[in-house]
């Protein structure tokens, strides 16, 4: 089979267990063949041998098991950057680019302005923040020695100055602090286990899962917020699209001000900042 006819093939196979069945079946194939997107067009009658064609056949196995792609290819594009992932780390989604596009808004170009990325997982965030504000003195952590590894790849790949520390939250710091904290934390309920896309359950439980309402670890982050922000610092974090009006209100509860729900491309709610006015420092 050419190129052209395995990515036909490729996309019937998946047609009913993915939303992007042809996208899915490019980027699988891609890596067997090592080829980008463009390039599977450019040479669609360049015949296939039977060995790449097995290993074709394996990978869309695992994505038939609901793996993903993300995962099976060890890679995927996150503010117009590739990074290195892995099962430690949850996958850069899409939406998550809004909190780096507020976070941008807070922070000067050319002023060293110190920016802490809480659970940074693959570093996509603060990494994405590197490559827009040089002059930052960025500090980003997790918990899991394994996602750190992956973060501090991707950072080396990207040559920023990230500084990682490994450590629950805000652990590694004492009295230390910060202009900008930034954080996608886990947000799932656990009651919700049931109603959750399929993908999710070959990603790391701690950094999805976080009590009954999944507010437990964002409690924990705005709670101790004031004890490691500046005056007058800002508070940027991610949570599920029905959690807007409760973080608000636990914002409140910790005396922010000027806080603001913002919603992602596709209308939900999706990030909620406040600012810590010097009063509360």
């Amino acid at each position: 089979m050419n190129i052209s006819e395995l990515v036909k093939a490729g996309t019937r196979v998946l047609s009913d267990s993915s939303d992007s069945p042809r996208l899915d079946a490019e980027l699988l194939l891609g890596v067997v063949l090592r080829k980008s997107r463009t390039q599977l067009i450019t040479y669609g009658d360049e015949a296939v041998g039977r060995e790449d064609e097995q290993l074709f056949e394996e990978l869309l196995a695992k994505r038939l098991q609901g793996q993903p792609v993300a995962h099976i290819t060890g890679s995927r594009e996150f503010w117009s950057i590739p990074f290195k992932v892995s099962s430690a780390t949850l996958v850069p989604r899409p939406e998550t680019e809004l909190l780096v596009e507020q976070a941008l808004s807070h922070i000067p170009i050319d002023e060293a302005v110190r920016v802490l990325d809480l659970g940074t997982g693959s570093g996509a965030i603060i990494i994405a923040i590197a490559t827009e504000r040089p002059h930052a003195e960025l500090h980003a952590t997790d918990v899991s020695e394994a996602a750190l590894t992956i973060a501090r790849n991707n950072g080396s790949r990207c040559d920023t100055k990230i500084s990682w520390h490994c450590g629950s939250w805000y652990a590694p710091f004492h009295n230390e602090c910060f202009d900008i904290i930034v954080s996608n934390p886990p947000y799932i309920g656990t009651d919700e286990t049931g109603v959750l896309d399929p993908e999710l359950k070959f990603e790391p439980k701690q950094a999805l899962y976080s009590g009954r309402d999944g507010l437990d670890d964002i409690r924990l982050i705005v709670s101790q917020a004031p004890a490691h922000l500046n005056p007058d610092g800002r508070l940027l974090l991610e949570h599920g699209y029905g959690q807007g009006e409760a973080v608000r209100e636990i914002f409140a509860a910790h005396g922010f001000a000027e806080i603001s729900t913002f919603c992602d491309l596709s209308g939900q709610p999706r990030v909620t900042a406040g600012r810590l006015p010097p009063a509360r420092h």
